[in-house]
């Protein structure tokens, strides 16, 4: 089988864009991680500026929400200024080909258009070496999200 081919990304718009957002999340996090569907998907879907990637056919590749204000405030630590970046989920076939990148650049250009100085994150562990690739430092101790352990992760623009 042939890789599919990263088509670009975007602003998810739209009932279409947001259901295949929230498809992509359902593969990789509840089908993939296990994670709770019922914890997947939260009030905070609602108000966050989705970003989602798609191949050169538009089949959803992977996305990623930033939630801002007061929804990010209780993971930027009250921090208003900064965005707090989550729910970044690339479907098994786009790993490895440049798409997770491409959408926390996404994700900043959003950011960065709200008037927003930085970006946090919770990474799971195992990510911590691909966000720091990206400018992200982590901070604060280790923690449990979702049963997989996480830290915490800033980048300042």
């Amino acid at each position: 089988m042939t890789p599919p081919v990263l088509g670009g990304t975007r602003r998810a718009v739209g009932a279409d864009d947001r259901a295949a957002c929230f498809q992509v999340r359902k593969d990789v996090f509840v089908g993939e991680q296990n994670v709770p569907e019922e914890i997947e998907y939260d009030e905070h879907d609602a108000t966050a500026v989705h970003v989602l990637a798609v191949a050169a056919d538009g089949s959803a590749l992977g996305t990623g929400r930033l939630l801002h204000g007061p929804d990010a405030a209780g993971r930027t630590g009250g921090d208003l200024t900064v965005g707090s970046l989550g729910r970044l989920a690339v479907t098994r076939e786009a790993r490895g080909l440049g798409v997770g990148a491409a959408l926390v650049r996404a994700v900043e250009d959003e950011a960065r258009a709200l008037g927003l100085t930085g970006v946090d994150l919770h990474a799971q562990t195992h990510a911590l070496g691909f966000y720091e690739r990206l400018g992200y430092v982590a901070y604060g101790p280790e923690f449990p999200d979702a049963g997989m352990p996480h830290r915490a992760m800033r980048r300042t623009f």
